[in-house]
């Protein structure tokens, strides 16, 4: 039973670093409607940059908030430069150059900081406190909450949350009413790098400091927001814990850990054959 329990805990852990990038994810996709792949190399990068701060000697919370405002201005960035020339291009080419910014941000990574493995620092003690879970794993859970707290608030309560909200689910008459739509798509965009980069900073300590560290989060995030639906934040949130729970779950005690990351394709393909939109995601009926 104690067995079952750390698992399980744990798994809450890590599912909350699923349900960051889950929730960049669909971010990202309320305002395109298209899945952004780069999302976890992006996330990795922004890493890098902490990990290059701290070794600079800057203390970990002042880099840990200067990074997500670096990441934050990346996306934005990477919106106007990257993604805006080529919104109104067909669907292959835009997917095209997401792809090519995942290789690019990789290789980059890869360029600058090599592929040896380097340990990324954790905030918190090393002791434990709690003998089902680690002080990072529970660190990790709170910072996650914390950042949730606060993008709820901010969407729900402030003017430019709830432009952006207007601005991702209906452009036109968005726009009718004076909203820079295109604006508040970059934002949108920079939000998402900033948890993002939140994301990968929690996950580093874990799985070390690498350019393909992302891969198997991204995948994980990516059955999250499709569990949870991927037009749905909430939804998101909510199946990157529960996927999270899954996977270690079944790892220990039914597949093992060699084939934990079958547990995300199951899902994938699950859901996308048996409830497209996900658990709370809106279901589109069109007249014909």
């Amino acid at each position: 039973m104690d067995a079952f329990l750390h698992q399980v805990l744990a798994g809450l852990a890590t599912g909350g670093i699923y349900a960051s990038l889950a929730l960049a994810l669909v971010m990202i996709y309320q305002a395109t409607h298209l899945v952004n792949f780069a999302q976890g190399e992006m996330a990795m990068f922004a890493t890098y940059l902490g990990w290059s701060l701290l070794n600079a000697g800057v203390p970990y919370w002042p880099a840990f908030l200067l990074t997500i405002g670096i990441a934050f201005v990346a996306g934005i960035v990477i919106e106007r430069v990257v993604v805006r020339p080529v919104e109104n291009s067909p669907v292959l080419a835009i997917v095209v150059v997401f792809i090519a910014l995942l290789v690019i941000l990789n290789s980059v990574a890869g360029w600058i900081y090599t592929y040896t493995l380097k340990s990324f620092p954790s905030p918190f003690p090393p002791q434990a406190a709690f003998k089902y879970m680690s002080p990072h794993e529970i660190g990790a859970i709170g910072i996650t909450l914390v950042v949730l707290a606060a993008l709820y608030a901010f969407f729900r309560f402030t003017p430019l949350g709830l432009a952006m909200r207007a601005a991702a689910q209906n452009p036109e008459s968005a726009r009718l009413v004076g909203i820079r739509v295109g604006w508040m798509l970059a934002l949108g965009w920079g939000l998402a790098a900033a948890i993002g980069a939140v994301a990968g900073m929690m996950v580093a300590p874990i799985v070390y400091l690498d350019p393909n560290m992302m891969g198997g989060v991204l995948l994980y995030a990516f059955a999250a927001a499709l569990v949870g639906g991927i037009d749905s934040p909430g939804g998101a949130v909510l199946g990157g814990f529960l996927v999270g729970v899954l996977e270690n779950v079944l790892g220990a005690f039914v597949i093992g850990n060699e084939l934990k990351l079958s547990v995300a394709l199951v899902l994938i393909v699950g859901v996308l054959l048996v409830r497209p939109s996900g658990f709370f995601g809106k279901v589109h009926v069109t007249r014909v």
